[in-house]
């Protein structure tokens, strides 16, 4: 068996025995002779239109300051030519050089042709929509008082509203802007001071004061990097809804460290940091350092590692005002030119990467927005409506750049936007006041929020309208700028490895095991909450959204009611879906027919869908590869039909692991191949779940009832897990917790020990009178862990996941009573969707397990479908990774549909008008019933 030996296939120089260490990092064997081969990532805009979506881990921080050089195609050809030159100051190291050719023909793509032309020549970027100044976000949708102040911000790269927030005290923060609530928050601590310099040793004891200069999130959103004043960088590894862990600390420099960035040069993942010794530097994720670049002669503000085709660099810029550019070799600088002002500047790229801007401050005070042109390494326009600074008045300028079309720069107690095709400023906005002289400011990745710091120690949040719909979607509280209810619930604080052998991650499980978008927890982590001042206003029914507020049964009815999309059929349209997944940035749909095939469906951005992400008012498109491979299953010489399977995705969306009866396949989802095929049966594989912390060990449930956990390094069964009597059915991690949580066929429920394996008890859950224990069983735990949502045909159950006691049970009834076929929560835990056998669709609140909609089978199925013999019903559900109102169901006849709420609606369900503390005065059509009746549990 060659689980790894996948990797190999695409190695264009294989050798015989190639060192392949883990499964999912890329490999490449280094060519005979001495020779250095290329394995510098291609960049996204190199990769077909049609796969732009799910691009190998190649991405660099969306977000990172670059600068031009004296033409970018010389300084780049001219590395190439004299890569054989040897520099003393830079540290060996593994990452290969990009060869000769690779500079030369991205030269000639960039070298200006006779008749003049003046600008890069690159891939054509992909066509935006149309926009107006309204996409602007100026509306304060809110604002947070912080309680020190605020030095650097960052949005995640995928979850668009969660925030992170570096501060003056060295603590860094996370914030969920969609509920306005602080996750989490880390003071600064010094983890090993024996481990330090005796110079930095020496810094502390004579002032321990340490402020965070910088802080940014890895291209995947699951490292969290801080730069420090003195000397440190750290690590951590974010842990979904409201946990960190630390993974590293480094003495990266001496003096402060002014910057820190991810990149990727060779497939692996580095980070790079500046500081005040003049220095760049590059770390792997052990902490080792693989390069320090030399040249500047004053300390080095910011740098930026980009992209371009196949070759890697990091552009640098200094307090002298010196902007240099570099490539991950020994050759030194490639550039050397002024920036405007010749002080402090910082340098960025448009998102598409095809456009370069800088922004920074002159010492005399005039500050300086340019657009480059790279060919000529000149500056390409200057835009105007700057004022000079007054006496008095300390600090740089703060840029940013949005959607391919704005930027936007913090001066003058204001936020200036410009048109990146005008000079001119287009527009200005003071935030309703409160703004500092030299705001800092950060968009999120999709442009509709603008996080803008204020002169209290705090922030703001401004929105455009798409923003504000974002916003809204995360509870019932209005999102309207001028309710003063955002002010009233502001919080104030006030305070004194992804290890290198994990790669991608991989985190969603069949469907029911998916991590989820954060739905915080009033519990602050982290922290001595003696060392702190929490002042936290009361909400009142605000406090949890849609939780507090009664509710009225919503019935939908007609397909008038709500939004539905149809997929388009395929030409392998199996007999039945069965399982669904979302892709985990919300483009796709994956679906697996019991026909052991899997399809896939991606939506585009374009005029009617801006965003790009899945949504019901558009049809996507169905994705295959251009070879026209079709991601099929090994079925072992058995029925498909018969098959019980399994399926989970990885994190970044690149590959997906299956099982239908045969042996588990691993697919990249760029081209459809199958990498690796393990674990054949006998017994078959039923439901397949990555550990959380390392994506080497995964949890494999099987058909004799057992669960292997598999190490796919070694190719070996570790332990054998037994304690079901029935096949296995669900499977479910809790970091939280620790724990491993296995449903059966037997209406079993294991709890397992995730270090030592070890049984730790048996939960049974209780049937309905009449009912006999068997039958499918999902489980999956709510996004803060604190919960576990248990499904069975006979019933809904909501578990205290820490004490595996049964809270709610909710039994088929009324207009609900056919046996649940699945059901999941949504992303952001406040819902759970359910199908049934008769087509009927529940949405519950997940609280407490009331029904808030019904949605009939003739909303999304036609007639002929519902009158069919058997009837077709879904029989698998899938919640939308990001919009809580979004799911899609595959149904028995091999058709999916997608389903949300109207627009002018919102959301499923209506609040209902209290009459004398009754909804409307009558009670909701179902509702769950308490625990006063606990579960059989066996210790």
């Amino acid at each position: 068996m060659c689980s790894l030996n996948w990797q190999h296939q695409l190695c264009k120089n294989p050798r015989p025995n190639p060192d392949i260490k883990t499964l999912f990092t890329d490999h490449t064997c280094t060519p005979p002779n001495g020779a250095r081969a290329s394995s510098v990532s291609v960049p996204l805009a190199a990769v077909p239109k049609a796969g732009a979506a799910y691009p190998p881990l190649t991405a660099h921080t969306p977000f990172q300051p670059p600068p031009p050089g004296p033409s970018l195609a010389g300084w780049m050809a001219n590395a190439a030519a004299s890569s054989s030159v040897q520099s003393a100051v830079v540290a060996t190291s593994s990452i290969p050089v990009p060869p000769n050719q690779e500079s030369e023909q991205l030269m000639k793509r960039l070298r200006p042709s006779g008749h003049g032309v003046d600008e890069a020549t690159y891939h054509a970027p992909i066509p935006q929509p149309a926009w107006s100044v309204d996409d602007l976000p100026r509306t304060v949708a809110c604002s947070l008082s912080h309680g020190s102040n605020v030095t650097s911000m960052d949005f995640h790269p995928t979850r668009h509203t969660l925030l992170l927030v570096g501060s003056a005290n060295g603590e860094f923060t996370l914030y969920e802007i969609g509920l306005r609530e602080m996750l989490l928050s880390r003071p600064f601590k010094i983890r090993d001071i024996n481990a330090c310099s005796a110079q930095f040793q020496n810094a502390v004891v004579k002032d321990s004061s340490i402020s965070i200069n910088r802080v940014t999130w890895s291209p995947d959103g699951e490292l969290i990097g801080v730069a420090f004043t003195k000397h440190l960088i750290h690590l951590h590894a974010y842990q979904q809804p409201n946990e960190t862990r630390h993974v590293l600390e480094i003495e990266a420099h001496s003096g402060g460290v002014n910057d820190i960035a991810f990149s990727r040069p060779n497939k692996q993942l580095c980070v790079v940091t500046c500081g005040d010794d003049k220095l760049i530097k590059v770390w792997d994720m052990h902490g080792q350092k693989l390069f320090t670049f030399e040249g500047h002669e004053a300390p080095v503000y910011s740098i930026c590692p980009h992209h371009k085709e196949s070759i890697q660099f990091i552009f640098s810029t200094s307090l002298d005002g010196k902007i240099k550019a570099w490539l991950y070799d020994n050759m030194g600088s490639r550039v050397d030119y002024d920036a405007p002002g010749k002080w402090c500047t910082t340098m960025l790229y448009s998102a598409d990467g095809t456009r370069l801007f800088s922004c920074g401050t002159g010492k005399e005070g005039d500050s300086y927005l340019v657009e480059w042109n790279e060919s000529e390494g000149s500056i390409k326009r200057t835009y105007s409506g700057f004022r000079k600074r007054s006496a008095g008045v300390a600090g740089v300028v703060q840029f940013d750049t949005a959607q391919n079309h704005f930027l936007a720069a913090g001066e003058d107690n204001q936020i200036k936007f410009w048109d990146v095709d005008n000079t001119n400023m287009l527009t200005c906005t003071e935030a309703d006041g409160g703004l500092p002289a030299l705001p800092r400011l950060r968009f999120n990745k999709e442009g509709n929020l603008l996080a803008v710091t204020t002169v209290d120690n705090g922030f703001k949040i401004l929105a455009n309208a798409d923003g504000l719909r974002t916003l809204r979607s995360f509870g019932s509280r209005p999102f309207e700028a001028f309710r003063p209810q955002y002010e009233a619930s502001s919080m104030k604080v006030s305070g004194a490895p992804v290890v290198a052998s994990i790669s991608p991650n991989i985190g969603r499980m069949d469907h029911l095991d998916r991590n989820s978008p954060a739905k915080p927890s009033p519990i602050l982590n982290g922290g001595d909450t003696a060392s702190r001042s929490i002042e936290i206003k009361p909400r009142i029914s605000e406090e949890k959204p849609d939780k507090a507020k009664p509710w009225e049964l919503m019935e939908v009815l007609n397909p008038q009611q709500c939004r539905v999309a149809t997929m388009p059929e395929t030409p392998d349209q199996p007999r039945k879906v069965v399982r669904l997944l979302y892709t985990n940035s919300g483009v796709g749909l994956l679906a697996l027919g019991s026909n052991a095939i899997q399809r896939l469906w991606k939506w585009s951005r374009n005029e009617q869908n801006p965003s790009g992400k899945a949504t019901a008012g558009v049809v996507p498109h169905h994705w295959q590869p251009n070879s026209g491979l079709v991601m099929t299953n090994d079925t072992a010489d058995t029925n498909p039909e018969e098959a019980v399977p399994c399926i989970a995705l990885s994190k970044n969306d690149s590959y997906v692991m299956s099982a239908c009866g045969g042996k588990v396949s691993l697919f990249n989802m760029m081209t459809f191949k199958v990498m690796t095929t393990f674990m054949p049966p006998p017994p078959a594989s039923t439901f397949l779940a990555f550990h959380p912390q390392d994506n080497n060990i995964i949890a494999i449930g099987m058909e004799d009832s057992t669960i292997h956990i598999y190490n796919v390094r070694v190719d070996e069964v570790k332990t054998r897990l037994k304690g079901h009597q029935k096949r296995i059915t669900g499977l479910a991690f809790s970091t939280n917790l620790g724990v491993l949580v296995s449903s059966g066929a037997d209406a079993q429920l294991c709890v397992w020990a995730n270090d030592t394996w070890e049984k730790k008890r048996t939960v049974s859950i209780q049937m309905p009178a009449g009912k006999t224990p068997s039958g499918d069983t999902r489980v999956q735990f709510s996004s803060d862990q604190s919960h576990l949502l248990v499904v069975h045909e006979t019933q809904l159950a909501i578990y205290d996941a820490s004490k595996m006691e049964r809270i709610y049970q909710w039994i088929p009834q009324d207009t609900l009573s056919a046996p649940i076929s699945h059901a999941s929560y949504s992303c952001n835990s406040q819902l759970v969707f359910a199908a049934f056998a008769d087509g009927n669709i529940g949405v519950f609140d997940a609280e407490n397990l009331r029904l808030r909609c019904r949605i009939a089978p003739s909303v999304y199925m036609s007639s002929t479908a519902i009158n069919s013999n058997p009837p077709v019903h879904p029989l698998v559900v899938a919640a939308h990774p990001h919009e809580p109102n979004q799911f899609a169901v595959g149904l028995s006849d091999g058709c999916v549909k997608v389903l949300e709420p109207l627009e002018s609606d919102g959301k499923w369900g209506t609040p209902a008008p209290a009459d004398n503390g009754i909804p409307n005065g009558k009670t909701p059509a179902s509702s769950a019933t308490s625990n006063h009746a606990a579960d059989q549990i066996q210790r």
